[in-house]
């Protein structure tokens, strides 16, 4: 199998399953469990060794710290806002499901949300989608070369795999000019972080129908 061929399986196949699982299994928190471990055992044993692992240095990981919490209030600011829950939401979210999960599941959930998924959407959306868009021989582009085709495209389907699909797309736009001004790794870590601190949230409010 040739190098591009294995870089493109590491970068789409943990968020391929992902969705695939998202879709075939009930939406409980038993599932979300199964999807993160697999998904895992994707990245670690298949996108780690046949795509590679972006380099964080300090300066992705201020970026990533700085932009991932601005995507959290971004994402959480506009539900005070009434016309933005009935306009701009989908849904109303897991909430009976998820409060009555026990703690480790939800333990689970805030790592794979974090730790699994973020990472498997960056490796997707911004390094290989974005790139794919712009030449189907995608691992000869520099990611850094700004395309204002791929960019929204990219981030346009990023924002329809969401219930909030306006921040989402918010959300999708800051991550790729993270990944392009910066690099991948200060983007995963952008998308980790918002992840991360939403969940917190999540857990400390009561306010599941964020997850």
């Amino acid at each position: 199998m040739s190098g591009p061929c294995k870089a493109s399986i590491g970068a789409i196949a943990p968020y391929a399953a992902w969705m695939a699982m998202m879709l075939a299994l009930p939406p409980t928190s038993v599932c979300y469990a199964i999807r993160t471990f697999a998904c895992l055992a994707l990245l670690v044993f298949l996108s780690v060794r046949w795509y590679g692992t972006p380099r964080a240095d300090s300066r992705s990981l201020a970026w990533g710290l700085a932009a991932g919490l601005t995507v959290l209030a971004v994402w959480v600011f506009p539900e005070r806002w009434e016309w933005y829950r009935r306009f701009c939401t989908i849904g109303d979210g897991g909430t009976v499901e998820i409060d009555g999960s026990a703690a480790y599941l939800k333990a689970i959930r805030l790592f794979g949300s974090a730790f699994v998924i973020a990472p498997a959407e960056e490796l997707f959306f911004r390094s290989f989608l974005y790139r794919w868009i712009r030449d189907r021989n995608w691992t000869s582009v520099p990611l850094r070369e700004f395309d204002m085709g791929a960019f929204l495209w990219s981030t346009a389907l990023f924002a329809l795999e969401h219930d909030r699909i306006l921040v989402g797309a918010i959300a999708g736009a800051i991550y790729a000019l993270v990944a392009i001004r910066v690099n991948l790794a200060a983007a995963i870590v952008a998308h980790a972080t918002t992840n991360l601190a939403l969940g917190v949230y999540v857990l400390a409010s009561g306010n599941w129908t964020f997850w």
